[in-house]
């Protein structure tokens, strides 16, 4: 891989959001203890400031001097020795001959932070498209709340002051490097961050915002890198939008229940009390108090798409919350390897992300079985003999499609995700010559669940045109307890319903998903 510096002629870095308006934000402590999700998204976008604690951040010095100690010790893997399966070989910290000679304030002149400029840069191998500003801002917060977390745990990476403080800086400032796509499975996020070490020492530009470089101590790289930050900040903010469409779905589910005037027998507090799984009765409790003033049934018992809401749903919301334990304890917790208190070296496996792999397959397969119900409840919107009314909702002259072709949208959506409810972690791999064989692919599963997010508003969208539609040519049957979800629909969307595209009708109601999720009467 080329090794860059950062070019005087090119054009200036582009502005981060701390550096506009910083101090009218929402402060956040960034301190070690737990990150809530909602903080992390507003920190990634801009609605609020990182400070972070300068006094936990000094507390990290004592880690930094155990590490020189232990490295003076003895071995320590990353720091004497090479990585993966050069974990035997003890580093030889002579310069290469093309850097005897070089100028002195060449990364590699320091002979033991050579070694450590050599694994950043062998390890920068990433390729593909560049992560999201979004998500790198986020995967920065939890680096550093990782790194300050060791304070508290009383072990941890032991980087030297310096780079601590430049990231500090980058967190509190919105400073984004640049980094690649591919690279990680799931056992530590190296390449990526390997890509952000580059950039705190000054080899690589800042995509956004600008921090002085730091000098890389003898044995900051391994420490650094050793982390599935990116991974978590990917599954973080996939996890905060997911869990919005889930309520803007028990919203939009109440709407078609009023427009094909089901029975609410199937959702009564009673049924859902004999099998009380977790979130079940919330989620039944929800769309009751939605539909509360509806008409009468028209049939004795609904089709499943309406009948099994509850039963369906309530395994998505169980799985979030729990996606949520795992993320916040991930980005709270001290797992570089070797972990470095002031009297031991633990060699471990700590960066394997099997618990966090395994909560997003959950919620992935979950969420897509909430998704195939929806669209369940769409095809029942668009058949005559369950809603009263015409044919796929159509107005104008005989023959109009209406919404015909919004299943062929939901079924294509739908099958695009299919492949992703497939669990990343039962996928294996042998690497590094055989010593590095397990992964947990949670990475994959992480870009999985924002695959999720980015096509459930397909989805559920469509269900939201039909309905509002059905209740558009039938307002008799729009209970008042649901008036504020369909107003809030209803007035985005064209009164003119004759034959059109309906993608912008799509976008329009996902738009306000946000809304409709905060009228939803859900009690955990």
């Amino acid at each position: 891989m080329e090794h860059r510096r950062a070019d005087p002629a090119t054009p200036g870095p582009r502005v981060g959001p701390a550096s506009r308006g910083a101090q009218d934000l929402r402060p956040v402590v960034v301190d070690g203890t737990a990150l809530s999700l909602t903080d992390l998204d507003d920190l990634a976008h801009g609605r609020a400031r990182a400070v972070v604690d300068r006094e936990v951040l000094a507390g990290l010095d004592v880690l930094h001097e155990a590490m020189l100690a232990a490295r003076e010790r003895g071995a320590v893997y990353g720091a004497t020795t090479g990585v993966g399966a050069n974990r035997h070989v003890a580093v030889d910290f002579g310069l290469e001959p093309r850097d005897v000679t070089g100028s002195p304030d060449h990364p590699d002149h320091d002979e033991a932070a050579g070694h450590g400029m050599r694994l950043l840069r062998s390890h920068a191998a990433t390729l593909g498209p560049r992560e999201e500003d979004v998500t790198v801002r986020a995967a920065l917060v939890i680096r550093m709340n990782q790194l300050l977390a060791g304070v508290h745990a009383g072990a941890g990476a032991g980087i030297s002051p310096p780079v601590l403080a430049a990231l500090a800086e980058a967190v509190e400032t919105g400073a984004v490097p640049t980094l690649h796509r591919f690279g990680g499975i799931g056992t530590s996020d190296l390449a990526a961050l390997a890509e952000l070490g580059l950039t705190l020492v000054g080899e690589r530009p800042w995509a956004v915002g600008d921090v002085p470089a730091a000098p890389l101590g003898v044995a900051d790289a391994l420490p650094l890198i050793s982390s599935n930050a990116v991974t978590l900040a990917t599954a973080s903010l996939a996890l905060v939008r997911v869990r919005e469409q889930l309520r803007a779905a028990l919203a939009v589910g109440a709407l078609a229940f009023l427009a094909l005037r089901g029975n609410g027998e199937a959702w009564a507090d009673r049924v859902h009390a004999t099998r009380a799984h977790p979130w079940q009765r919330s989620v039944a409790a929800a769309v009751t108090e939605l539909v509360a003033a509806a008409g009468d049934a028209a049939r004795l018992q609904d089709p499943f798409g309406l009948r099994t809401l509850p039963q369906v749903m309530a395994p998505a919301f169980a799985d979030a919350d729990h996606l949520e334990d795992v993320l916040v304890v991930e980005s709270s917790a001290p797992a570089e390897n070797p972990l470095i208190s002031p009297d031991a070296v633990f060699h471990h496996g700590q960066f394997h992300a099997a618990t966090l792999a395994a909560a997003l397959d959950s919620l992935r397969t979950s969420t897509y079985a909430a998704l195939t119900l929806s669209a369940a409840r769409l095809a029942l919107l668009l058949r005559p003999e369950h809603t009263g009314l015409r044919a796929f909702l159509a107005t104008g002259p005989q023959g109009s499609s209406g919404l015909m072709i919004g299943e062929y949208v939901v079924q294509d959506a739908l099958a695009e995700l299919r492949p992703g409810t497939l669990p990343s972690s039962s996928a294996t791999v042998s690497i590094s010559l055989g010593v590095e064989e397990h992964a947990s692919f949670a990475t994959q599963g992480a870009r999985a669940l924002g695959r999720v997010a980015d096509l459930a508003p397909l989805v559920l969208g469509m269900e939201a045109v039909a309905a509002v539609r059905a209740l558009r040519t039938a307002p008799e049957r729009l209970a008042a307890s649901a008036v504020a979800v369909f107003a809030a629909f209803d007035e985005v969307l064209d009164r003119d319903e004759r034959d059109h595209a309906v993608g912008p009708d799509v976008h329009a109601v996902s738009s306000r998903f946000g809304v409709v999720a905060a009228l939803v009467p859900l009690r955990p």
